[in-house]
C-alpha cells in the first residue's frame, strides 16, 4: 500500500471542521449514515412510547422493575440467540434475522395487541386484590397487570442496545478504516441525529395535534399508533435495504473496502461460542475497561432518568389524579427532538473537531464529567430544596416543574455529548483489537454490559422501592421520590469508579494502536 494511500487527507477552512469528507466517500459514509438514522429514527419513536405507556398506566417505579427482572434476562437470551446466529448465518444474513423479528412485534402490537387489550390483560379487581395482599411486591404485579406494555418495553429496550451498539457499530468497524474512523465517527452521530428531530416531532404530532381531528382522546392515541409504529417498520425495512446495498455495491469495491486490511481471513474460521466470549472479555483488559465505561454510564444515566420521569410523570398528573398520557408522549417528543438539535450542533461545532484534534483521554473524559455534575445539580432539586429554594422563588415555579424541566435538560446534554463522544471513543477503542475481540467480544460486552449498567440503576431503584414500600404505603409519598437521597449516594460513587476506567483505557487504547501500527508495517 503506498503512502499516498495510508496518510489523511488535508481539508482547509470550513471543510476541515464541518465535512472533512471526500466526494468519493460519499457512496460509503452516506448509506452507513442513513443505516444509522433509521435506526436512530426507531429507537426514538419507540423509547419515547415505551415510557408513556408503563409510566400512563404502571408508574414510573415501575420502570426499574422491568429492566433488572425482564430486560436483562432478555438481553442476555439474545446474545445467546445472537451467537447461534452468527455460527450459523453469514455475517450480512445476521443482520437481516436480527431486525425482522422485532419490526413484526412492534407492528403487530399497534394493530392487534393494543386494540384487545381489554382481553387481554388481567381482570383490574383480581390485580387490586394482589396489591393489597403484597404490597412489597407491587412492581412485579404491575409488570404482569399490565404485560403487553411491559413486552413492549423490552423489546424496545433491546432494539436500542441491540441495533444501535451491537448491529450498526459492529457493521462500522468491521468496514470503515482507522484513518477513515477519525473523520467519519463524529459525522455518524451528527447526520444520524437528525432522525430524532423528525422522530420526536413526529411523536409530537401524534400526540396532540392529531387530536383535533377526532372526537375523543383514544381514538386519536389509536391513530398514534398506528402511524408510529408502521413508521418503525418501513424505516426498518429502508435500513434492511441500505445494508443489502451496501454488500453488493460498495464492499465489493476495493476502494472502500479490503478483507486483508481489515484483517479478516479469506477462509472462513469456526467461530468462538458465547462462553469463549466471555472468556475473551476476562483476558482482556481493554474489553474489561470498555465494558466498565458502558456500565458506569448505565447505572448514573438510570438513576437521573428513573427520578427525572417520575417528577415529570407528577407534573402531568393532575389534582384529580387523572394522568395527561397525550401531553406526557407530546413533552418526550420535543425532548427528543431537542436532544436531536443539541447533539447536530455540538457535533458540527465542537465534536468531530474534538476526535481529531485532541487525545483519546481527553475526549472520553468530557461524558462522565458533564453527567457527575448534571446529577449533583439535578438531585439538589429532589431532595435538597432547601439548598435551592432561592432559585424556585426566583423563577417563580414549583419544585416538580422544575425538576422536570432542569433534569430533560441535563439528560438532552449528556445524551449528546454521549452521542457524540462517549459512543465514537468507545468504538474507537475496539478498532485496534483483533478481529474475535472486536465480533464475539463486542457482542457480550455492548450487549450485556450495557444490560449491566442499566440492571445496576435498577437494582438499586427497585430494591429501595421494596424495602421503603411499607413506610411509604402508611405515609402516602411518592416511592420513586422518596429513594432520592439514596440513589445520589449510589451515583456518586459510580461517577468516581467511571472517571478511574477512562484513565486506564486511555493507556490501553495508546499501546493498542501503536502496536497495531507497527504490525501494519511489518506486513
Amino acid at each position: 500500500m503506498s503512502a499516498t494511500q495510508i496518510t489523511e487527507p488535508e481539508f482547509t477552512g470550513w471543510r476541515a471542521a464541518l465535512w472533512p469528507i471526500h466526494n468519493h466517500e460519499l457512496k460509503k459514509f452516506l448509506p452507513l449514515a442513513l443505516i444509522m438514522f433509521c435506526i436512530l429514527f426507531n429507537y426514538t419513536a419507540l423509547r419515547d412510547m415505551k415510557d408513556t405507556v408503563v409510566v400512563s398506566s404502571a408508574g414510573a417505579g415501575a420502570i426499574s422493575f422491568l429492566k433488572l427482572y425482564c430486560v436483562t434476562p432478555a438481553a442476555i437470551l439474545f446474545v445467546i440467540i445472537y451467537a447461534k446466529l452468527t455460527n450459523a448465518l453469514k455475517r450480512e444474513n445476521v443482520f437481516y434475522a436480527v431486525v425482522t423479528p422485532f419490526l413484526v412485534f412492534f407492528g403487530a402490537f399497534a394493530f392487534i395487541i393494543y386494540p384487545n387489550l381489554t382481553a387481554l390483560h388481567p381482570n383490574p379487581e383480581s390485580i387490586s386484590a394482589l396489591k393489597l395482599s403484597y404490597p412489597s411486591l407491587i412492581g412485579f404485579i404491575d409488570i404482569y397487570a399490565y404485560w403487553a406494555f411491559s413486552l413492549f418495553y423490552v423489546l424496545a429496550e433491546i432494539w436500542g442496545s441491540a441495533m444501535i451498539a451491537l448491529m450498526f457499530w459492529q457493521f462500522a468497524n468491521h468496514v470503515v478504516r482507522m484513518r477513515e474512523s477519525k473523520r467519519f465517527y463524529g459525522l455518524f452521530a451528527v447526520v444520524a441525529n437528525v432522525a430524532l428531530i423528525f422522530s420526536g416531532q413526529l411523536v409530537r404530532f401524534c400526540s396532540e395535534d392529531i387530536k383535533q381531528y377526532y372526537a375523543t382522546r383514544e381514538e386519536a392515541w389509536q391513530m398514534s399508533l398506528y402511524l408510529l409504529m408502521g413508521s418503525v417498520v418501513v424505516l426498518g425495512v429502508i435500513a434492511m435495504m441500505l445494508y443489502r446495498w451496501m454488500h453488493t455495491s460498495v464492499l465489493t469495491d476495493k476502494r472502500f473496502f479490503d478483507p486483508e486490511e481489515a484483517g479478516i481471513p479469506k477462509k472462513k474460521k469456526e467461530k468462538p461460542s458465547l462462553m469463549e466470549s466471555l472468556k475473551l472479555i476476562l483476558r482482556s483488559p481493554e474489553l474489561g475497561l470498555i465494558a466498565l465505561l458502558i456500565m458506569a454510564y448505565g447505572v448514573t444515566i438510570n438513576l437521573i432518568e428513573v427520578q427525572w420521569k417520575n417528577q415529570l410523570g407528577l407534573f402531568y398528573t393532575d389534582a384529580a389524579g387523572i394522568f395527561d398520557k397525550g401531553g406526557y408522549n407530546a413533552f418526550m417528543g420535543n425532548f427528543s427532538t431537542l436532544t436531536g438539535v443539541f447533539t447536530i450542533l455540538f457535533g458540527l461545532v465542537i465534536g468531530s473537531n474534538v476526535l481529531r484534534r485532541v487525545s483519546w483521554f481527553a475526549a472520553a473524559v468530557v461524558t462522565p464529567l458533564t453527567i457527575t455534575l448534571g446529577g449533583v445539580v439535578f438531585f439538589a432539586f429532589i431532595f435538597a430544596r432547601e439548598w435551592v429554594d432561592f432559585i424556585l422563588q426566583a423563577m417563580a415555579t414549583s419544585p416538580v416543574a422544575a425538576a422536570s424541566f432542569l433534569g430533560a435538560g441535563i439528560i438532552i446534554v449528556s445524551k449528546g455529548i454521549k452521542y457524540i463522544l462517549f459512543d465514537s471513543t468507545k468504538e474507537m477503542a475496539y478498532i485496534p483489537l483483533d478481529d474475535e475481540l472486536k465480533t464475539k467480544g463486542k457482542a457480550a460486552v455492548d450487549v450485556i454490559g450495557g444490560r449491566a449498567g442499566k440492571a445496576g440503576g435498577a437494582f438499586v431503584q427497585s430494591n429501595l422501592q421494596m424495602v421503603l414500600a411499607a413506610t411509604v404505603a402508611t405515609s402516602g409519598a411518592n416511592i420513586v421520590s422518596v429513594t432520592a437521597p439514596y440513589a445520589f449516594g449510589i451515583f456518586a460513587i459510580v461517577c468516581v469508579l467511571w472517571l478511574y476506567a477512562v484513565k486506564g483505557l486511555s493507556k490501553k487504547v495508546t499501546a493498542a494502536v501503536e502496536r497495531r501500527r507497527q504490525e501494519m508495517q511489518a506486513s
